[in-house]
């Protein structure tokens, strides 16, 4: 038996503000699934919309909430958790957590059931579909597993199952309205299925220092996400130059685009608006175990990146058709 564990308005007001963006919820069983032994959450019919009453009750350890990252409204998110339940799943948190901070990104560690979850708070509400290409580049940028699923969007052709890896919350770029995405275990409530608390490293385990903990965080701006994707991100479409312009950096105009699509081999897959696959640089280095760290635009395949860090110059290099030098400024 735990000891009642009281919560004061006014930790239950700075909850809120870190952790509610939408008044939809969920609650976790406490009756565990009698094959799976798993406490499932379902969303609450007498009372669906998040109150105080709630959030005190989850907080004091009556009953256990999983909270939705993304407001439909908005398209925005307040934080971004980084689940992770596998085996070394804290050794790949701790790398993530330092790689947030050389970016002057702070993120708490908390623990979990099987591992632990990374969460990120917003100074304002961002857009998830930024907060999950920024985390995705950072994962893949240290070969952090990322948890994918078996077929491609058009269930056209197989790819490998990553049953380990770490899923990222909002788990959508956008939702329609109505829809409600995933939700996420609510942090320092007690887990039903184990009848614990799990706390944030950082701060002694009681809620006034927990919480107190979280709001001394530095939290992620607008500016900051921008800065971090306007390098990430591969544009859907680009202006096509002028002749005038393009004639300039070809001397020979009949000469043909090189088109990296042709040279690349092995499997790719489709994720939004790339193609993944083996970048030919990282394996010459005997890197890119998992075959994903090139990124290329579907609608202009001009435009290609590698996670990593190569250079286009070591990608053109490693395929051998290496840049000219007078297009090296392209």
């Amino acid at each position: 038996m735990h000891s009642r564990i009281l919560a004061s308005d006014d930790i239950v007001t700075r909850y809120s503000e870190l952790f509610v963006n939408r008044r939809a919820y969920t609650i976790q069983s406490s009756t565990p699934d009698k094959e799976k032994r798993r406490c499932y959450y379902y969303r609450p019919k007498d009372h669906p919309s998040l109150s105080r009453a709630i959030l005190r009750n989850h907080l004091e350890g009556t009953i256990t909430i999983g909270l939705y990252a993304i407001n439909p409204e908005t398209q925005r998110c307040k934080w971004v958790a980084i689940d992770a339940d596998y085996s070394d799943a804290l050794t790949d948190l701790l790398k993530l957590q330092w790689e947030l901070r050389q970016d002057g990104v702070d993120a708490a560690l908390e623990k979990s059931r099987r591992g632990g979850h990374l969460w990120i708070f917003a100074e304002q509400p961002l857009l998830a579909s930024d907060c999950r290409l920024y985390i995705h580049s950072i994962a893949r940028r240290l070969k952090v597993p990322i948890k994918g699923p078996a077929l491609s969007a058009d269930k056209s052709s197989r790819l490998p199952l990553l049953a380990d890896g770490i899923e990222v919350f909002p788990k959508q770029d956008r939702l329609d309205p109505g829809e409600f995405g995933n939700a996420i275990r609510g942090p320092l409530g007690i887990h039903r299925a184990t009848g614990k608390r799990y706390w944030f490293y950082g701060a002694d385990y009681n809620l006034e220092d927990q919480i107190a903990y979280l709001c001394r965080l530095k939290r992620i701006t607008e500016d900051d996400i921008s800065g971090f994707v306007s390098e990430l991100a591969v544009p859907e479409k680009s202006p096509v130059p002028a002749k005038s312009a393009r004639r300039q950096f070809l001397p020979n105009p009949s000469r043909r685009e090189f088109s990296i699509l042709e040279h690349v081999t092995g499997k790719r897959h489709k994720s939004g608006r790339n193609y993944f696959t083996r970048c030919p640089s990282c394996a010459r280095q005997g890197h890119d175990r998992n075959g994903d760290n090139l990124a290329i635009s579907i609608t202009d395949p001009r435009k290609y990146r590698c996670w990593a860090g190569c250079t286009r110059e070591m990608i053109r290099a490693a395929l051998g058709c290496p840049i000219p030098t007078a297009r090296t400024h392209q």
